[in-house]
């Protein structure tokens, strides 16, 4: 008997990344990373920057984005990047203007937004300090 799968979209506004059917998405939630599978609750959620994994079987696809959001029904989940590119494609510098962004937007903030902020920052640092390592 095959694995139940649901319809998986990942977009950025520069293209579709994947479009394609998997058993499970993991993602990197703003309140903590999750699974999405099929019959999952329906959800709408921020995204964090990190990495997404699509799993279909023995097949597995890995992207990295620099936030955004998710909707997730029990048949699909669609994922709107602000950035996104598939992981074997990713360099540091082509996160480094969401970094940029993230710490400008560090600037004036009160107490709360502040360590919103701050994690998303560090988020993206930690990613672009991966990347520039792995490359």
């Amino acid at each position: 008997m095959a694995a139940a799968t649901m319809k998986v979209e990942l977009v950025s506004p520069e293209r579709i990344l994947a479009s394609l059917e998997a058993e499970k998405v993991l993602l990197p939630g703003a309140d903590g990373d999750f699974t999405a599978m099929p019959g999952h609750v329906p959800i709408a959620t921020s995204l964090s920057p990190g990495a997404v994994r699509i799993i279909n079987g023995a097949d597995e696809q890995h992207y990295l984005i620099a936030g955004g959001f998710a909707e997730v029904s029990g048949e699909a989940i669609s994922i709107l990047a602000e950035f996104a590119s598939h992981r074997d494609e990713a360099t540091a510098e082509m996160f480094q203007s969401s970094l940029e962004a993230a710490e400008k937007n560090l600037e004036g903030l009160e107490k709360e937004a502040l360590a919103e902020a701050t994690r998303r920052y560090g988020n993206l640092k930690s990613m672009i300090e991966t990347l520039g390592r792995a490359a």
